[in-house]
């Protein structure tokens, strides 16, 4: 699966994130810790748009109905079996730009 880049780290906030569509996917890219993270943004609960909440002890917690998914696995926090996909991350490096936040995207 080749990179993609999504964004640069300076377009994140901390414990915010942004919403990114690229190839056919919609991603919630999420700075926690000065780390980004790549996540679907659909709620597999209620169709939620997990860029819209925000970060909450390194979950991304939707907006809908709060539910909250750990942003290293995509797993629901508060029960097993439920859980949202999430993609490697890494950044690439630029002289004398901020660093892109690539993804490693499966292709449609």
């Amino acid at each position: 699966m080749p990179w993609t880049s999504l964004c640069s780290l300076d377009e994140l906030e901390e414990g915010k994130a942004k919403y990114v569509e690229i190839e056919g996917h919609q991603l919630a890219v999420y700075l926690h810790q000065n780390q980004p993270y790549v996540l679907d943004n659909y709620c597999p609960h209620a169709g939620g748009n997990l860029a819209g909440g925000f970060v909450e002890d390194g979950c991304a917690v939707c907006p809908w109905h709060y539910w909250a998914f750990r942003l290293d696995t995509g797993e629901l926090r508060d029960t097993g079996g439920v859980a949202v996909s999430t993609y490697k991350v890494r950044l690439h490096q630029r002289e004398g730009q901020p660093p892109l936040v690539q993804a490693d995207l499966p292709m449609p």
